[in-house]
């Protein structure tokens, strides 16, 4: 008979019965199984007490990494809420101009996440799911937008589409036209801004939804099909669903950038949350006044978050290892339309936009500054730094949230998470404030100098709170697609959380790890406000240089530092880009 130590060890583990004990052969085999299990189980070496205090420490470490990254974000808050008038000064804001940057900023944001969603889940299931001739390279392609920025996008395309552009005076040449004569779209729009940032920001839902789509198991189509589901239904009710968190991590992403956009919006006169934060702070000097409007930003943002989580309430979206569903073979037309599907994205966002850039670099005699080599060290260094301050503490944070989840770490983690949709001159003036404080209160007292404020170091910090959203919405939807049985079962052979991470997940999300990290890696080096407020002196990187030829109505010298960037960002988005296809 088994006693009753092992037979309550048999009823925690799900994979061995309790045999009654008129069945000694049969108790004697489950019995020596649970021998072997409660030895794996409790091994000698791992104590009560470390299985206990490995979780404990965790959170309390994210939350701190966490509440790091959001200083900047509260600091903001603080200047918006530690003044009076509070109620008096936000009742004037929606008196007077907050009805209309919430209509022009949601049109915006609809207009953004039609252009990304139909691009980007439309070409990862065609890459995903079909072959068709050329899809290697072109699911490589599909990501090479992401090198070009949405602004430099916007000036290319401006200059070929506007009254003086090329494309309108070809027009009037050729059909006798004047200018008030016929109706052409203005891309100094709404609209048009929207298209620009969707072409520019759909690789983002492409990426995530394209690995969800190819890592699904086979046996759900076939469990579906044996059930007399058809393509339709299959693809709304199986391959959809378990996209689903890739899809919405990706789109959270591209709304955030959406938001924070300041490039863009102003150059097409969009009246935005970004441009009148900008407007209010730097035209008419109300520090105050911009700080509760970016307040309003991060609460808008807050909420998006919250109605997803309610609405995704308890369900799970879980893939298990087996075999992968093979591509269908296109042919004839079908191959033709595919392949030309997959190439308009790559086309329009980034192929032709780089002709453009190339073209007004030689139209201005194809000079190149002595100091260039300078500025693409500069960048890339930063970049990288960026990258890997953002990877750590977005690793970190998405990992508690799935091994010891609590209502501290979720809100810490919530507040980090609103420092990318910020626009980024005015993060980099709350992290200005927090730097200032924690040098003059904490490090100079000891070491007698600076630390953050005005070095390298305060510019990477800026990174990490940017784009610790992008690290941690890639992590969270790769560890999504990990079962959680895989780490119970760890767990049960005695393996803490730090076990767990490098034994069980890490080999799981490596492919998922270099994607994102590469994705930082992109975002940092396009990354111009921040940088143009915290930089160290003699620090310019392509963007900003970029920046101070356009505002110097220098275009034509603008054109070599925004190809620059487009070429430096080539390399990442080809390693992305055959991370992609890689089965």
């Amino acid at each position: 008979m088994i006693d009753g130590r092992r037979r309550g060890h048999l009823r925690d583990s799900d994979s061995l019965p309790i045999y009654p004990p008129d069945f000694p052969e049969r108790a004697s085999v489950a019995r020596r199984i649970a021998t072997v299990m409660n030895r794996a189980r409790l091994p000698s070496r791992m104590s009560r007490g470390r299985r206990v205090a490995g979780p404990r420490v965790l959170p309390a470490l994210a939350r701190a990494l966490a509440l790091f990254v959001a200083a900047p974000v509260l600091a903001l808050a603080f200047t918006a809420l530690g003044t009076a008038e509070v109620v008096g000064s936000l009742q004037h804001l929606v008196e007077t101009v907050l009805p209309g940057y919430m209509l022009t900023t949601a049109a915006l944001a609809v207009v953004v996440l039609l252009v990304a969603l139909s691009v980007g889940i439309g070409g990862a299931w065609l890459v995903a799911a079909y072959d068709f001739p050329a899809r290697a390279a072109l699911a490589v392609a599909m990501v090479m937008p992401l090198a070009m920025p949405a602004f430099v996008m916007a000036y290319a395309y401006t200059d070929l589409l506007d009254t003086t552009g090329p494309v309108q005076g070809g027009l009037r040449a050729l059909t006798g036209w004047r200018v008030h004569e016929y109706w052409f779209p203005d891309v100094r729009s709404t609209w048009g801004a929207g298209v620009f940032l969707g072409l520019a920001l759909y690789p983002y839902i492409y990426l995530l939804a394209r690995a969800a789509f190819a890592e699904r198991p086979a046996a759900l189509d076939d469990a579906a099909r044996s059930l007399g589901q058809r393509p339709t239904g299959l693809w709304w009710r199986i391959v959809l669903p378990v996209a689903r968190p890739a899809i919405v991590a990706g789109s959270a992403l591209v709304l955030m950038e959406t938001l924070a956009d300041f490039g863009v919006v102003t150059y097409f006169a969009v009246d935005s949350f970004t441009a009148g934060i900008y407007r209010t702070w730097l035209a008419l000097g109300d520090r105050v006044g911009a700080a509760r409007l970016a307040l309003v930003l991060l609460i808008f943002v807050g909420m998006l978050g919250l109605l997803e989580r309610r609405q995704r309430g308890r369900m799970a979206f879980v893939q298990r290892a087996g075999r992968r569903p093979e591509r269908v073979r296109l042919h004839g037309s079908r191959a033709l339309l595919a392949a030309v599907g997959c190439s308009l994205p790559a086309v329009l966002g980034f192929v032709l936009p780089a002709l453009l850039l190339a073209w007004g670099w030689l139209d201005d005699g194809a000079t190149i500054d002595s100091r260039l080599p300078h500025w693409i060290a500069n960048t890339v260094a930063l970049s990288l730094l960026g990258a890997a301050a953002a990877m750590t503490v977005g690793l970190i944070a998405a990992y508690a949230m799935r091994a010891a989840p609590s209502r501290g770490t979720r809100a810490a983690v919530s507040l980090a998470l609103g420092g990318y949709a910020l626009p980024g001159i005015v993060l980099g003036i709350g992290l200005l404030q927090v730097a200032g404080a924690f040098d003059r209160w904490l490090w100079q007292p000891m070491t007698g100098q600076a630390l953050l404020a005005g070095s390298i170091v305060a510019l990477v910090y800026a990174y990490a709170v940017r784009f610790f959203a992008v690290a941690h919405q890639g992590i969270d939807a790769g560890l999504l697609r990990i079962a959680p049985t895989m780490d119970e079962s760890a767990r049960n052979l005695g393996r803490g959380p730090a076990g767990v991470l490098f034994e069980v997940h890490w080999p799981l999300l490596r492919r998922t790890l270099a994607l994102t990290g590469l994705l930082v890696m992109i975002e940092c080096l396009k990354e111009l406000p921040a940088t143009l407020v915290l930089r160290p002196f003699d620090t310019d990187t392509l963007a900003v240089i970029a920046y101070q030829f356009a505002s110097d109505e220098r275009l034509a010298q603008a054109a070599l530092p925004s190809l620059m960037i487009v070429l430096v960002g080539v390399l990442p988005v080809l390693a992305l880009g055959r991370a992609a296809i890689r089965e």
